[in-house]
């Protein structure tokens, strides 16, 4: 990674493609310590450090702190992260909306356009609910027309001009711009997190148990990030042999090629669905100002959050694992069933006239790619399963207080990864162009 760096900062183009990026997430760091007009800061900060479920965690770890600290950009890139997943799916639902993506370059401009606006409407819809249901609770130093709509007014366009940040790095920075605005924004909480953990389980022990402690909490760390980069690389490869075939006076064909299938099929979506779907009473009850008791609707918020599982002092909420578990792999077999069609690839390859060696064309190879494809969606949903159950369980058995997880992990690692290659593949193109200009 830093010899890809070091490369990379030697080229002059690639050199004003980092710094433009680098320049671009200090503007969003700036934007998340920017306050917001005619807001209470710490009568968030404080309602929000009493909360004793985790239904808002998910949602401040993305936008970097600045939800709890109520910035410009507290809503953060998770309204375009979510119009986008909107999008895909429409994608597969609406045949017109297929059509415009097969239509090429022009046809995903005008997908983009269509997100762009939806961005704005998830974002003002989000904000308008928090002023609306915060705002009498102390939120607003005055509750007022005008400071509602500056407050709504000011939470939108932070997260309008986040997209445009995130667009800006795509077009002029290193690529991947989205996708590096949310990295940083999870980063920018990693180093509270040591410091918690330090506090929590190092300062104040003997230097035995200290550094014991260190060790561990390091270990785990490396060991979740090795098994990421594993399962994020790992790939089944299904060899293609095409047949040759005479075009005009020439015979074509005849190489041999392969469908590389990666093990995490879906990404984190599966993790970012089922977390949302779990959380989503709990912030419907923190936003409508339901504390429950000892009722059974209490009780059912609890067992789903993330913070009362692998509890050995109140077992019969980690139900709610089971559950997590089982949206997991649910998204994940969902979410690959409208990404990759089997039946598709089948129908190309025969057209093409290639085949899989020992699968006769058309139904039984779509047969066999959906046998492979649903063993390797499994697996893939059980090594993310591995990667968020083990935060979870260190936080529930020793009390580890951390604001990242499984997911943060996974997008941190899977970010850097594919940035790496961008940048490669940006060098790679460079030499090319050298060589044929030469």
């Amino acid at each position: 990674m830093l010899k890809t760096l070091r490369n990379a900062l030697k080229i002059e183009d690639i050199r004003k493609k980092l710094i433009f990026t680098f320049l671009m997430l200090v503007v969003v760091r700036f934007g998340s310590q920017l306050p917001i007009p005619g807001v209470n800061r710490d009568y968030f900060a404080n309602w929000f450090a009493a909360q004793t479920g985790d239904a808002f965690n998910f949602f401040d770890a993305f936008t970097g702190g600045s939800f709890t600290s109520l910035s410009v950009f507290a809503l953060g890139i998770t309204p375009y992260i979510t119009s986008s997943i909107i999008m895909q799916l429409l994608t597969i639902a609406i045949p017109k909306l297929e059509e415009m993506q097969k239509e090429g370059e022009d046809g995903r401009r005008k997908i983009q356009t269509i997100s762009r606006y939806l961005t704005v409407g998830l974002a003002l819809v989000q904000s308008i609910a928090m002023t609306i249901g915060f705002g009498g609770r102390g939120l607003l130093e005055e509750v007022t027309v005008p400071n509602m709509i500056v407050v709504v007014a000011a939470m939108t366009a932070g997260s309008a001009f986040l997209m445009w940040v995130g667009e800006q790095i795509t077009e002029n920075g290193v690529g991947n711009g989205i996708s590096i605005v949310l990295l940083i924004n999870i980063v920018s909480t990693i180093p509270d997190d040591f410091v918690n953990l330090y506090r929590q389980f190092i300062q104040g022990q003997t230097i035995l148990n200290g550094v014991l402690a260190a060790v561990i909490i390091l270990a785990v760390i490396l060991l979740t990030v090795i098994f990421v980069i594993v399962l994020q690389g790992g790939e089944r490869r299904i060899p293609v042999q095409y047949a040759k075939k005479v075009q005009g006076r020439k015979m074509v064909g005849g190489q041999s090629t392969n469908i590389p299938l990666k093990v995490n099929t879906s990404g984190v979506i599966p993790v970012i669905f089922a977390s949302s779907l779990m959380s989503f009473p709990g912030v419907i009850a923190a936003l409508a100002g339901y504390s429950g008791g000892d009722s059974i609707g209490a009780h059912i918020l609890t067992g789903l959050s993330q913070s009362s599982w692998c509890n050995p002092s109140r077992p019969i909420y980690s139900l709610g694992l089971l559950l997590y578990i089982v949206l997991v792999v649910f998204f994940a077999y969902f979410y690959t069933s409208i990404t990759f069609n089997p039946i598709e690839i089948s129908n190309n390859m025969k057209r093409q006239g290639g085949f899989i060696p020992g699968i006769r064309p058309g139904k039984p190879t779509t047969e066999y790619l959906s046998k492979i494809l649903n063993y390797i969606v499994f697996v893939g949903a059980v090594g993310l399963i591995i990667v968020c159950i083990i935060p979870i369980f260190f936080s529930g058995m020793f009390g580890a207080n951390v604001s990242f997880g499984g997911t943060s992990i996974i997008i941190i690692v899977g970010v850097i990864l594919e940035t790496l290659k961008q940048i490669e593949s940006q060098m790679l193109v460079r030499y090319y162009k050298g060589f044929l200009n030469d």
